[in-house]
């Protein structure tokens, strides 16, 4: 049954990886694999109880006798739910963010944004939008970074060609800057979860190979743009209907999000909460700042229920199954101990290798194709953060899979959310990218790698 489970995982993580070819919903496959795992699971449950939990187990029972019944309550009172726990953090810190969003964007308070970068210098232009988009998603979720900065990107620049370089720089900068925070993308955030790594220990490890792996293709992309763009005229849209904020207070509810956020470690050090309950505490706070600048417009009846767009609904719905689905699928692999049982085969048989050189590059290369979080999971699964150096917490193998996977999602575009939203906008296409971008963003990565392989070596 264990090499049956694991069979089974791998062919969904295959799926997944084809998604993009076959159109079949990578979320619907990771949910059907994560349950139906652990339905199996759960009938053989005594053989994997025992191999895995047999003190826990009989100190469970008090005595008692054991049978199918007290066997399936220990599975999901003491097993099942954790994972479900797990999960559901991130999930919860998915929708606060995403909510934290909503409520900035309804108010106008990225609309002062384009103002801030407006000229007609292309590299200026391009580097500007790129620093904001880096600083943007190392607090925000990727995805909504990317649709909001390509949604300004579009308005301003009438030129198809210059439109594709500046929304593979976007791609570039949203997953890049995600990955330089433990709230930034949901790769570190399971990691913080899991106790794999600290906040500030993981930024600083991250920082130097991952803006080297940002700057690089930033600078050799811009040097195919003329000296000066065509910008069309840009105005802050009319709010007047269901907003009355000034320019200054969208930027203080903007900033005061943004702070929040970034409290969310601290937070998390002082009270060793999990980190959405940090998240919900922002978005609580930023809803009553929300509700007390709206006050005459919400009392006098005039203010305007705006809905997010069906389709953006749908994405991030999409985007927690798919959260709790692979979630699933990682417990399935770690309580199977098929996850763990390769990880050790691999350890043994290679050494430091596997952990400082192969595996990251596996991450790095599945990823191209795989949902860079569904590729991190897979790795993260094959230890618990014990045993060697490596990987203790704030070992160099989380920080290198960490790594691998956000520069491997970037590589085609189609690894990552972000990526397929470009695509999906019609800003570029496929093959302009493979063809214009990947090159350099492939240069990049291995700056990047170079510095991460020093900075193991000689700190």
């Amino acid at each position: 049954m264990t090499i049956f489970l694991a069979i089974l995982m791998v062919a969904a993580l295959i799926i997944i990886a084809a998604s993009p070819l076959t159109s079949v919903n990578k979320s619907a496959v990771a949910m059907f694999a994560g349950t139906l795992g652990w339905v199996l699971y759960i009938c053989f449950g005594t053989d994997f109880v025992m191999q895995q939990h047999a003190a826990d187990y009989t100190s469970f029972l008090s005595g008692t006798v054991a049978d199918s019944v007290t066997v399936k309550e220990y599975i999901s009172q003491n097993i099942f739910i954790k994972y479900v726990g797990k999960a559901a953090e991130i999930v919860l810190f998915l929708i606060a963010t995403m909510t934290i969003v909503e409520i900035l964007d309804n108010n106008g308070c990225f609309d002062f944004l384009p103002q801030w970068v407006k000229t007609r210098h292309s590299k200026r232009l391009l580097w500007s939008m790129a620093v904001m988009t880096l600083l943007l998603s190392m607090n925000l979720d990727n995805l909504t970074t990317t649709l909001t900065m390509i949604l300004f990107m579009q308005k301003m620049l009438p030129n198809r060609k210059q439109r594709a370089v500046f929304g593979a720089v976007i791609v570039l900068s949203a997953n890049i800057g995600g990955a330089l925070t433990v709230i930034g993308a949901p790769n570190g955030l399971l990691l913080w979860n899991m106790g794999a790594v600290t906040p500030s220990h993981f930024s600083a490890w991250m920082a130097l190979p991952c803006l080297a792996a940002w700057a690089v293709p930033t600078y050799l992309i811009s040097r195919s743009l003329p000296e000066r763009v065509d910008l069309e005229r840009y105005s802050m849209p009319y709010r007047g209907d269901d907003t009355n904020l000034t320019v200054w207070q969208r930027i203080i509810m903007f900033f005061f999000a943004i702070g929040g956020l970034w409290f969310i470690p601290t937070f998390h050090n002082i009270t060793r909460l999990s980190p959405f309950v940090g998240a919900l505490c922002v978005l609580s706070l930023l809803w009553i700042t929300n509700e007390a600048f709206n006050r005459n417009l919400s009392g006098s009846g005039q203010i305007v229920q705006r809905y997010a767009p069906k389709t953006q609904l749908y994405t991030m719905l999409q985007t927690m199954l798919f959260v709790m689905g692979i979630m699933l699928i990682m417990g399935i692999l770690v309580e199977s101990g098929a996850g763990l049982w390769v990880g050790e085969q691999c350890k043994d048989a290679l050494g430091d290798v596997w952990i400082l050189a192969v595996a990251p590059l596996m991450a790095g290369l599945s990823s191209l194709l795989l949902d860079s979080f569904a590729t991190a999971t897979t790795f993260f699964s094959l230890y618990n953060i014990q045993g060697v150096d490596e990987l203790a917490q704030n070992g160099i193998y989380w920080i290198a899979i960490a790594y691998a996977t956000a520069i491997g999602e970037t590589i085609l575009g189609i690894g990552s959310l972000s990526g397929l939203a470009l695509f999906s906008t019609k800003t570029t296409t496929f093959k302009w990218y493979v063809c214009h971008f990947t090159p350099k963003v492939i240069v990049g990565a291995l700056l990047g790698l170079a510095i991460l392989i020093v900075e193991a070596l000689y700190f």
